[in-house]
């Protein structure tokens, strides 16, 4: 019971991946045996469903058909060739290719030495049907039609037969096929009898060698038949007809060619040709387009005109004429034009040799040429002779010039020829004042200097003309206010109030009219130096508030102007104010030139430790901008220095002065309890109008 119950079990698995898959063992065979006949590696094929069941029947159906086609070569191989030593490599292909190329030898021995076909060896179930097969006469037995190609037997055929089985049916419904009486049973033609006696089974025509498949075409086996594949394409040309024959595509009548019009089809084995539809008449040709072109007979032909005659090329055809008598260069014709004469050139109208003696030859003449000159073969003439190439730097010192007969010598600038025509000697060219400041004679030439503060022109490089110190690149930066260019120097000016020149003469320093009494401050009122000038400034304390120190008349950056919360008896609302103070604070800030990264400018410290212990619980400091922020240009972060908590107030975007602004600050005191209380700073910025 319980090994039932285990198959059970696990065909309940199959039928259930089938279903969800709705995939067949039959459509997963099928998949195998297609991608086999494809070529395609059995080992790797690509899975159709996820049951292991489906990839292992698909594996194993791909592999039969490989093996079926390996045996099928080999028993090929064993009736073509009556050998199997061609196949001794030992692969994996070759090995089953071998084995049945052995078994169907072993089985064609048996027919010759006249042995039983039903041998007992033990040679494995497929090597005794080889062997069996290649024994036995292939018209024996009820397996296949030997010629032309098997087909399948017909539907109709079978289900008359099977009709005619349940009306005489001798062998009581036993048999598989059909009943051929005496309780035997028979098979359809490509089927054979088991051994049962009842049942059929499917003859493998192509594994026992019994198809009649030709050279480059494939055996498949079908049910109850088979089929003859070809291998290799037809080709271009070439189309696969059902008979499994390459047969010729007739381009021109399939209209399938490209001839154009002036030509007419003509087809050819697996290609076609374009005839032309004009025939040309003698003396012409055709080309590629289908005109006719005359052809010249006179370069085709060899020979085409007789001795003596000159061939003349015609539409369509030539003509020889009888060829006159030319005479060469250097002679012509006699009065009766019958033979050539001596021309005498030194005679003639003609001056050939132009002022030179001549001297007349046979056919030609020559020149007798004077000194500096030769006599050129080739054009006839005296030609001037180059002194100065024939014989570099042997003539003149310097530079030789090439005169008609002969030469002259000269020199080159910054210098003068010597007495004996040939030599140069140095030029002093600063005895003509040529430059219009300092002058230096040097070997063959002269070099202009300019004093200090002048540059000599890029125009002639005589002249000095003056350096404008302010207009070169870095001219910007050798003033700090303004530049001014004088002959030959500059000098440096800085703004009428408020800044001074430095001793340097290119920087400005701000004038301290606080300290240097220049101000006009009253006597109230505190002075407080800023750059390029100064500010009177005055605070009186809010109402409850008392101010802590008294008034100096001169604030520096660093003081810090304070007022805390005095409240009266009994002024609750003055008790209930969250601010305990209200300080004042001074800066005074360039215009930035170049802004590249924030700049801290105000610290705010704080006196209380961070993070310590107090009877009211943890502490916090929350510093905030108020009012004043102008464009955004500054923000207040908070940074933990030396035990204690300390708010920063950073510029973060330049400004351009002249500009002042009221930076008002919160420093909030944060307990757990809530807000403690906050004192309020205020900030006085001062944006001067220049950088310095």
């Amino acid at each position: 019971m319980g090994p039932c119950a285990v198959l059970l079990g696990a065909l309940l698995g199959v039928l259930l991946v089938r279903g969800a898959e709705q995939i067949s063992i039959d459509e997963c065979c099928k998949d195998g045996q297609k991608r086999a006949s494809d070529d395609e590696d059995c080992a790797s094929l690509p899975l159709i469903s996820e049951s292991s069941s489906c990839r292992m029947v698909q594996e194993q159906c791909c592999v039969t058909v490989l093996e079926d086609d390996m045996c099928t070569a080999g028993i090929n191989t064993a009736k073509q060739q009556g050998a199997c030593h061609t196949l001794f490599t030992n692969t994996c292909e070759t090995k089953t290719t071998k084995m049945c190329c052995d078994c169907c030898l072993l089985g064609k021995v048996s027919q010759q030495e006249g042995l039983s076909c039903d041998h007992n060896l033990s040679m494995g179930y497929q090597c005794s049907l080889v062997s069996r097969a290649c024994c036995v006469d292939r018209d024996q037995g009820n397996l296949t039609t030997p010629t032309g190609k098997p087909e399948a037997p017909k539907q109709d055929e079978s289900n008359k037969t099977a009709e005619n089985s349940v009306l005489n049916d001798e062998c009581k419904g036993m048999c598989a096929h059909h009943c051929v009486g005496n309780d035997t049973c028979e098979c359809f033609s490509g089927y054979k009898l088991k051994p049962d006696g009842k049942s059929c089974e499917d003859i493998h025509e192509c594994l026992l060698g019994l198809s009649n498949c030709r050279a480059g075409e494939r055996c498949i086996n079908t049910e109850g038949s088979f089929r003859c594949q070809r291998e290799v394409s037809c080709g271009t040309g070439y189309e696969l007809t059902d008979n499994n024959i390459c047969k010729d595509i007739d381009e021109c009548q399939t209209g399938i060619h490209n001839c154009v019009p002036q030509f007419e089809c003509q087809n050819t084995q697996g290609s076609f040709r374009c005839v032309p539809k004009v025939k040309c008449g003698v003396g012409y040709i055709q080309d590629a387009l289908g005109s006719c072109i005359d052809i010249n007979e006179c370069l085709s032909l060899t020979g085409p005109c007789h001795r003596g005659q000159v061939c003349t090329n015609t539409v369509g055809s030539y003509v020889c004429q009888r060829n006159s008598v030319n005479c060469g260069r250097g002679y012509h014709l006699n009065e009766d034009g019958t033979r050539c004469i001596d021309i005498d050139e030194c005679r003639g109208p003609e001056k050939v040799c132009a002022g030179h003696s001549c001297i007349n030859l046979l056919g030609s003449f020559r020149c007798e040429c004077e000194a500096g000159y030769i006599f050129n073969s080739i054009s006839r003439a005296c030609e001037d002779i180059n002194e100065c190439r024939h014989y570099p730097g042997r003539l003149c010192a310097h530079k030789c010039d090439n005169i008609l007969g002969s030469y002259k010598c000269s020199c080159t600038t910054g210098f003068k020829l010597a007495s004996d025509n040939r030599n140069c000697d140095d030029l002093n060219e600063c005895e003509s004042s040529p430059c219009s400041q300092e002058c230096a004679n040097v070997y063959g030439s002269y070099q202009c200097y300019c004093r200090r503060g002048y540059q000599l022109s890029d125009i002639d490089g005589l002249n000095c003309e003056d350096i404008d110190e302010c207009a070169l690149p870095t001219g910007g930066h050798i003033c700090s206010y303004r530049c001014h260019n004088t002959p030959g120097s500059f000098h440096c000016s800085c703004p009428v109030n408020g800044y001074t020149l430095a001793y340097n003469g290119r920087s400005c320093q701000d004038v301290d009219e606080c300290v240097a009494g220049t101000h006009t401050c009253l006597e109230n009122q505190s002075c407080f130096n800023i750059q390029g000038g100064f500010r009177c400034l005055s605070f009186d304390c809010p109402n409850n508030y008392r101010r802590v120190g008294e008034t100096t008349p001169r604030l520096e950056r660093s003081d810090t102007v304070r007022c805390i919360k005095t409240c009266q008896p009994n002024d609750v609302a003055c008790v209930l104010d969250p601010t305990h103070s209200v300080s004042h604070t001074f800066i005074s800030l360039p215009t930035f030139r170049e802004f590249t990264r924030p700049e801290d400018i105000v610290f705010l410290r704080t006196s209380v430790p961070a993070y310590g212990s107090y009877h009211l619980g943890s502490y916090d400091v929350k510093f905030d901008i108020l009012e004043g922020n102008v464009e955004n240009a500054f923000d207040v972060l908070k940074r933990f220095e030396g035990g204690t908590f300390v708010g920063v107030v950073r510029q973060v975007k330049p400004l351009i002065g002249p500009l002042s602004t009221v930076l008002k600050l919160s420093m909030r005191n944060l307990m757990n309890q809530g807000d403690s209380g906050q004192n309020i700073i205020n900030v006085h910025v001062f944006v001067s109008e220049f950088w310095f």
